[in-house]
């Protein structure tokens, strides 16, 4: 497999032109779209993959002898060793295909069904995402096991010093977010994983807000699993993989029963696929895989260096500008985050500013964000969520600054 090199001059105007619908008009106005931790936009160059495995050789996979099959399987299983290579996994078998994040989170939970034992202990962080949180409580319903809590500081970072406490011989599994969605903060993983280690706890990281941002290296980490979702990062929706050490995934039992998970099934008697196919039951999303595999070669084209030094930019100077309006708070100021500012003005509600702005023309998420406890924590209903990708400009940003002064102004 050959990825395109990476390019020597970062041009932001020559990029924004391979996404189509950064050229469309919304209310009456140029689209400034700001909500890229929710889904990213997608180019022309992954958009044609889709159009190309369509018109040219859609089949189903792994099943079928003749030419389009086995067309469609050799791009598909192409697709899977683009994200082995990505992620920096051992083998391309421990790359499990998934509908997204939260379908590979609910994989691995019902898979500790059958291994976690009563009054063994499972830690999840403050910071979570409700999709690395409700699929863990449902877990220690169903074993008996207790969850524990890494408490947050009031900077958006976790209480390393707390998590330390919390770990025993009881602890079995640690599963913190690889970078916050609300708040932007890129976890100290590393620290993470090495003192879950040490107890003998597994390490599941959510890297859904990560992947856009950083090229995680699997194997450096030493984590046990890793789980994106495509549409973060250029790739289309339904799609996304669940990255698993071999070790653990031949211990997991399947998730779903159904064809292509199976060796040979009688009525007596099932036995289950080798690895990945265990875990794939059923006709996956094709299109979706090879999409993905199209994504990620784009994102490498321009490179995850030069992405994150120029999205590094756009916070730097988004922060700077916002910070300069009276009465505005910016919840997650961690030294470490990627390029996510969350905040409020006064006692204005965020839905308010998020449906003025949008007849400006600006598309950014308002709301808890699925982390209703980074809420509550500090004690509001939800924030504004502004959210920068590479094809995002500081003209765009001045425009937004000037909608959100206007909105206060309209509300206050």
């Amino acid at each position: 497999m050959k990825v395109a090199s990476t390019r020597t001059n970062f041009d932001v105007e020559t990029i924004r032109k391979d996404f189509p619908i950064l050229s469309r008009e919304v209310n009456g106005k140029p689209l400034v779209y700001f909500d890229n931790a929710a889904t990213s936009q997608t180019p022309q160059q992954v958009i044609n993959a889709i159009v190309d495995y369509y018109t040219r050789y859609n089949a189903n996979i792994h099943r079928g002898v003749h030419t389009l099959s086995q067309e469609a399987t050799d791009a598909y299983e192409q697709a899977r060793v683009k994200v082995q290579k990505h992620f920096n996994a051992a083998q391309s078998h421990e790359i499990i295909f998934t509908s997204g994040t939260t379908h590979a989170i609910n994989l691995v939970a019902s898979g500790f069904s059958s291994l976690l034992k009563e009054g063994e202990e499972i830690i999840v962080s403050a910071l979570e995402h409700h999709s690395n949180i409700v699929p863990w409580q449902m877990l220690c319903e169903r074993t008996g096991a207790k969850l524990k809590v890494i408490p947050m500081n009031d900077d958006g970072t976790l209480n390393m010093k707390e998590y330390e406490k919390l770990l025993s011989e009881k602890t079995k599994l640690v599963f913190v977010n690889h970078v916050s969605n609300a708040l932007g903060t890129i976890n100290p993983v590393e620290e993470i994983i090495d003192k879950a280690h040490g107890v003998g706890a597994a390490v599941l990281l959510d890297g859904a807000q990560a992947a856009p941002h950083i090229k995680a290296n699997v194997q450096e980490l030493d984590v046990d699993f890793y789980v994106v979702s495509a549409h973060k990062m250029c790739g289309p929706t339904g799609v996304g993989m669940l990255y698993g050490k071999e070790e653990w995934l031949k211990k997991l039992p399947p998730y779903q029963g159904g064809g292509e998970m199976i060796a040979t099934v009688t009525f007596e008697k099932t036995t289950y696929a080798d690895l990945p196919h265990k875990f794939e039951a059923g006709t996956p999303d094709i299109c979706g895989g090879i999409a993905f595999g199209a994504a990620l070669d784009y994102m490498n084209s321009i490179g995850f260096e030069n992405i994150a030094s120029y999205e590094h930019e756009l916070l730097e100077y988004a922060t700077e500008k916002l910070q300069e309006i009276e009465g505005l708070r910016i919840y997650g100021t961690s030294a470490e985050k990627t390029a996510v500012i969350s905040f409020n003005i006064c006692d204005i509600h965020p839905y308010d500013i998020g449906t003025i702005i949008d007849k400006l023309g600006i598309a950014v998420r308002t709301g808890h964000h699925c982390a209703q406890p980074v809420m509550d924590y500090y004690k509001i209903p939800g924030t504004v969520r502004a959210s920068f990708s590479f094809y995002n400009t500081k003209e765009e940003i001045d425009i937004f600054v000037e909608a959100v002064k206007r909105a206060k102004n309209m509300l206050s």
